[in-house]
């Protein structure tokens, strides 16, 4: 089974706040940009990726991620997380129909092709599932099979909320690098010791991030 990915991004201005600790207002932008980057470069290499979707309205992230091969689509709601991943999807479904379809989250720099690979190959089992966060907290990717809807619930606590929507819970061993999303210094410790992609490692090179 072939995937498409929709992976939404908000305006690197706003991106990833909780890691002002870490990365103040002047390399935050670029640290959530390089993110991005090494994150949609690692699903275009997953055998299991047929294209990506990036859902944002970032004037730099957008054609960035284009050079890379996604494909962009505006934020027209402009309502949120969830209402521009329901808007992407229907994108990209009015384009491949059959296709799989997945929300991957933007922020998975350590991420590698082919244990997202694992991941889609074991959602393909379900009509609709969902990977969480390292944390157990959140969710990092939401998967439905083809003719079925998306139903997005990220946020606060998306693991419940996604499991009482009625999606399977995916365990999936030796899969860290998907579940390995970044919002804090600590979840960047995390991903550096898994080894980033080259954007993120040289952005978080010129960061001072202390040892725990």
């Amino acid at each position: 089974m072939r995937w498409s990915l929709v992976i939404p991004l908000k305006p690197l201005a706003l991106a990833k706040s909780r890691l002002a600790d870490t990365a103040g207002d002047g390399p935050r932008p670029g640290l959530a940009l390089a993110f991005a980057q090494d994150t949609v470069a690692a699903a275009l290499a997953c055998p299991a990726v047929r294209d990506v979707a990036v859902v944002t309205d970032d004037a730099l992230a957008g054609p960035e991620l284009a050079a890379l091969g996604a494909r962009i689509v505006p934020d027209t709601p402009r309502s949120g997380l969830n209402a521009a991943l329901t808007h992407a999807a229907a994108a990209v479904r009015a384009a491949h129909p059959e296709s799989a379809l997945a929300a991957l989250n933007a922020d998975l720099p350590a991420l590698r092709p082919l244990e997202l690979a694992r991941v889609l190959d074991t959602a393909a089992q379900f009509p609709r599932s969902f990977l969480p966060d390292a944390a157990a907290i959140g969710t990092t990717l939401l998967a439905v099979a083809p003719g079925r809807e998306l139903l997005p619930a990220f946020g606060a606590d998306s693991r419940a909320r996604h499991r009482a929507s009625g999606a399977t819970e995916l365990v999936v061993d030796a899969v860290d690098s998907v579940r390995q999303d970044v919002d804090t210094g600590e979840d960047l410790r995390a991903a550096l010791a898994l080894g980033v992609g080259p954007r993120t490692a040289a952005a978080a090179a010129r960061l001072l991030i202390p040892e725990q």
